[in-house]
């Protein structure tokens, strides 16, 4: 499961973080990839996104064929849910245009992940002020760093940080770069 880490503890009920889950489905950006998704042949019914209760400290993630799941006991708000929404959703994109993605290399997890930090806003300034990292130039690339070796940490199949690492700095440029659906980054 790739994982957005969220630094809240309180968390929703399941029905609570499904009513919010229907409202994410409204959002345009949401919708914009929901729809490029279908378009690239991987069409998102209504039982493509669930909210559950999870174990593990994240805010949710995209597991290949099943969907994406949002952890509704480790989600508070709104903006949350948009934002697991977005981030999964990219993996999903990616998941879906890419015949030969294997979550279990590395620097094909690396490159999907850069890519979700990238165009979601998972690291926009002011989330990144909201989680105690004050950085005026050179945030947003940081962020992504951080966040993309923390989820590389949870796959078993990249043993260590020096090896995720590795692999991120491989595909960087690559995958910073590549924005699509999008024409540009948002």
């Amino acid at each position: 499961m790739e994982s957005s880490t969220s630094s809240h503890s309180a968390g929703t009920t399941v029905d609570e973080c499904q009513n919010m889950i229907q409202r994410s489905l409204q959002s345009p950006m949401v919708r914009f990839l929901r729809e490029h998704l279908g378009k690239a042949g991987c069409a998102v019914g209504d039982n493509f996104i669930k909210a559950v209760n999870c174990e593990e400290r994240a805010a949710g993630g995209y597991i290949r064929g099943e969907g994406i799941v949002v952890c509704s006991n480790n989600i508070e708000m709104q903006d949350e849910v948009d934002q697991v929404l977005i981030h999964e959703l990219i993996h999903a994109f990616d998941d879906c245009r890419a015949a030969n993605l294997e979550w279990t290399n590395c620097a094909h997890h690396a490159c999907s992940e850069i890519r979700a930090g990238h165009l979601s806003g998972d690291c926009h300034y002011k989330r990144e002020l909201l989680r105690g990292f004050l950085k005026i130039r050179g945030h947003e690339q940081e962020c992504i760093r951080r966040r993309v070796t923390k989820s590389l940490a949870q796959n078993p199949d990249c043993s260590g940080a020096a090896a995720a690492k590795e692999s991120m700095e491989a595909v960087w440029d690559v995958c910073y770069n590549d924005t699509q659906p999008f024409d540009r980054a948002p």
